[in-house]
């Protein structure tokens, strides 16, 4: 059955019975949406027709049951002013030279290449959440297919990480959208829901999952950079030439901390000195070799709201007490904070110990080879007016979604990865031997299972891990399964959780592989053809014509890439940066590869067996200027160390830093299209 035959009688040959049944994801006009669609929506609705996803609010399934298999399809390269008009896609006509009705340019993707007729393109608001209706007579050639097999184009944002609240919101990160649809947050079983809503406080890690990682601790050394975005005053050591060492000098002058307003560096004169010979160190030892201890401080507040230190706890790696001591501070004591310090008048009545006693004893505690454990150090370093340049911080190896604006409470860490302990409980404020032990344990959990552990990739799981527990046809024995087609090796990334990889060296080859897949036909790890249910593959050659190829590529996959390149007619690129500078593509040149894109969607949804659903959605805008300034952001952070500010060949200040934000913003937003056959 031919595309528009199938747009005009979806169901046509069936009884009226039959229809009524027939699966379908519509969008209802009485809708009211109240955010733009995200991709991981788009996952949501795939989860919910084949696993235990919850009902998506932003369309209406009909007849789920009835859908056996789901395809996403991924066209990295499509944008929303193509269907707009904005982006020309006149195959045979300059882009911008047919004037309007009022005398000014227009793209020619706005009027019809043949007969120079106008036509009315899509309005969209960048502001509307809300879909549009693909009228054939308003889209240019290339896209008038899609009108055929899709009854509306979505506006979908992606996702991307920030810093900061509503209108201030920075964003630093853009989301792979080929990560946001196959990495799926693991999901809660019911008796956890009605705990979640009993208790207050995270719910308790899940780790049954995990796979340990076994980690020194030296892995997780809070970085110069790290120190700086968490106002940790970094210790000389970090510094090393003598340009360096004077500009960060001159940093602590201007800030008051310095030897003569009461400041101490510990004795370390380079970071090579907390070096430990290989010799020295235990097999597998989590330590490293290094002197581990963990520190927690309370402070009171004195005058001009400053906070000083009124005790301070050391213990080391076997949970044994080093230093806990009453601190008299300099200044008149304000308020004691007793709720959270735990610290009262009565109690700091009789101390003679000052801040300038416990220095000392750091300096004569804390070695080369020392690192200092705590959570939310800057506060403690600057209540001790002390630095020492080997830290973990547990405010930073557990990051918050939005770190380093946000940080986890020690208290809510400890509920979430340490099986629900409770600390700083009661109103006799905290105890600073208790946090101090808490940080440790913290710690030493990181290091038995990884990196990745407390981390995002903590609560997610490959979407097709999650799909193969579902049950296909009721059957505890039959099991969903799932395959993955794209460019390269899947195998060696998120296909290698998939019952079947596919790889392909070009669109033509990624449309045969969803062919084979959904039939049936393709071969999974047994060696023998396996029946699958999702589907996720990606078309390339836009993107790749575009320029937008951003990722770090293997040899073998950059070879196909430069044979991409050659194949289009356009110029080989040999290093990641130069694609910036490939020439923008022509009118025409854009509206032959958006032409050949659709046809190639067109394919795989012919090839479909009806009562498939749909997905195709495009994943991320241009992607370049993300690149460039990046790109700068990372020299810029290679320099810091070595170079004064004068001498930099990067300058990235505030201005850099807000034009990341915004093209971030911009890249986010995408399309998608979705049908069931």
């Amino acid at each position: 059955m031919g595309r528009k035959t199938e747009k005009r009688h979806d169901g046509d040959g069936h009884n009226k019975d039959t229809k009524e049944r027939y699966p379908t994801i519509e969008y209802s006009h009485n809708y009211r949406l109240r955010s733009q669609v995200r991709i991981a929506d788009l996952q949501g609705l795939v989860l919910y027709l084949l696993a235990d996803g919850p009902a998506p609010q932003w369309v209406a399934v009909k007849h789920s049951s009835s859908i056996r298999q789901v395809v996403v399809l991924m066209v990295p390269g499509l944008e929303l002013g193509m269907f707009t008009g904005d982006i020309s896609l006149a195959l045979d006509q300059p882009s911008g030279s047919e004037p309007n009705e009022n005398g000014k340019k227009q793209s020619g993707s706005s009027f019809s290449a043949h007969h120079g007729i106008r036509r009315k393109p899509l309005v969209m608001s960048p502001d509307d959440y809300y879909p549009r209706t693909l009228k054939r007579e308003r889209l240019p050639d290339p896209l008038k297919p899609l009108s055929d097999i899709f009854p509306h184009v979505w506006p979908v944002v992606g996702t991307g990480e920030y810093r900061g609240k509503d209108s201030a919101k920075q964003f630093y990160r853009l989301v792979s959208p080929m990560q946001t649809m196959l990495v799926s947050p693991l999901p809660q079983r019911r008796e956890e829901k009605w705990k979640s809503k009993e208790r207050r406080g995270p719910t308790q890690q899940k780790t049954e999952h995990w796979e340990n990682k076994r980690t020194p601790i030296i892995k997780y050394i809070v970085s110069l950079e790290e120190q700086r975005e968490n106002n940790i005053v970094p210790h000389p050591a970090w510094f090393i030439t003598p340009e360096a060492k004077e500009a960060a000098q001159q940093r602590r002058r201007a800030a008051g901390q310095m030897i003569e307003d009461g400041w101490v560096d510990s004795a370390v004169s380079c970071l090579e000195d907390g070096e430990v010979p290989e010799k020295d160190i235990e097999s597998g030892s989590l330590t490293a070799g290094r002197q581990i201890i963990a520190i927690d401080c309370e402070m009171c507040l004195a005058a001009q709201r400053e906070m000083v230190l009124t005790r301070i706890s050391l213990v080391d790696w076997d949970g044994k007490t080093i230093l806990d001591e009453l601190v008299k501070p300099d200044l008149p004591i304000e308020d004691y904070v007793t709720q959270f310090s735990g610290i009262t008048e009565e109690m700091l009545k009789n101390v003679t110990t000052s801040l300038s006693d416990i220095q000392q004893k750091l300096l004569t505690i804390l070695t080369p080879r020392t690192i200092l454990v705590g959570h939310s150090l800057e506060s403690d370093l600057n209540a001790l007016k002390f630095t020492h340049p080997f830290l973990v911080d547990t405010s930073i190896a557990y990051p918050h979604p939005n770190y380093p604006t946000n940080k986890h409470s020690l208290k809510w860490l400890c509920q979430k990865f340490l099986k629900g302990r409770e600390i700083q409980q009661g109103s006799k404020g905290h105890d600073s031997i208790e946090d101090a032990l808490a940080c440790l344990d913290l710690v030493k959990e990181k290091c038995e299972r990884g990196p990745a552990f407390g981390t995002a990739a903590t609560n997610t799981e490959p979407i097709f891990k999650r799909l193969a527990r579902s049950v296909r046809n009721q059957s505890a024995d039959n099991l969903r399964a799932g395959a993955l087609v794209d460019w390269g090796f899947p195998k060696r990334g998120y296909g290698g959780s998939a019952q079947i990889a596919i790889g392909c060296r070009n669109d033509e080859e990624v449309v045969a592989g969803i062919e084979s897949a959904v039939k049936g036909q393709a071969v999974g790890e047994s060696g023998a053809t396996e029946q699958v249910n999702f589907v996720w593959g990606r078309l390339r050659e836009l993107e790749i014509l575009r320029g937008w190829w951003d990722e770090t590529k293997s040899d073998d996959v950059e070879e196909m890439r430069q044979e991409a390149l050659k194949r289009l007619g356009r110029p080989i690129t040999f290093e990641e940066d130069e694609v910036d500078e490939v020439t923008e593509v022509s009118s025409s040149e854009l509206a032959k590869a958006v032409a050949s894109t659709v046809d190639n969607i067109a394919k795989v949804y012919d090839s479909l067996p009806r009562g498939t659903a749909f997905i195709v959605y495009s994943g991320s805008g241009d992607p370049r200027e993300i690149r460039r300034l990046s790109t700068m952001q990372r020299q810029h952070h290679k320099e810091m160390r070595t170079k004064d500010w004068d001498d930099r060949t990067v300058k990235w200040t505030d201005t850099e830093t807000q034009a990341l934000s915004d093209a971030i913003l911009t890249a986010r937003q995408g399309i998608s299209f979705v049908k069931v056959k």
